[in-house]
């Protein structure tokens, strides 16, 4: 299981940081996930800002917690986007039907930082 975790931790870290990086380099990529009453621009880059630093946290041992709990927290803020994108005539990316896998996907991710998290409190304790 230790493996794995690594594992998970290398990956969400690598992920993290180039989704934040791409918040930077295609912003277009990212509008339409963003809801219309939002500042797009700004919600754009402060979320690329958040992603690119919860992912160079996990490769550093003494913010890999805050790290994993801060990709838990903006999953779970995540979420109703993802619902919201279900609802729509035509979802930001992709069909229905991959909006609608997104959706259990985004579960799944939240439980791999919650291993990562539960990891490193084993190993602090």
């Amino acid at each position: 299981m230790e493996v794995f975790v690594l594992i998970l931790k290398f990956v969400f870290a690598a992920f993290f940081a180039f989704a934040g990086i791409m918040h930077f380099i295609k912003p277009k990529l990212f509008k339409h996930f963003i809801p219309k009453p939002f500042p797009k621009t700004l919600v754009n880059y402060v979320i690329g800002v958040i992603e690119f630093s919860l992912g160079i946290g996990l490769l550093f041992p003494k913010t890999v917690q805050q790290a994993a709990i801060g990709i838990f927290i903006l999953m779970i803020l995540f979420l109703p986007i993802h619902i919201w994108d279900v609802t729509r005539e035509r979802p930001a990316i992709g069909s229905k039907k991959l909006a609608i896998i997104r959706i259990p996907l985004q579960f799944v991710l939240m439980y791999f930082a919650y291993l990562i998290y539960l990891q490193q409190v084993l190993i602090i304790a």
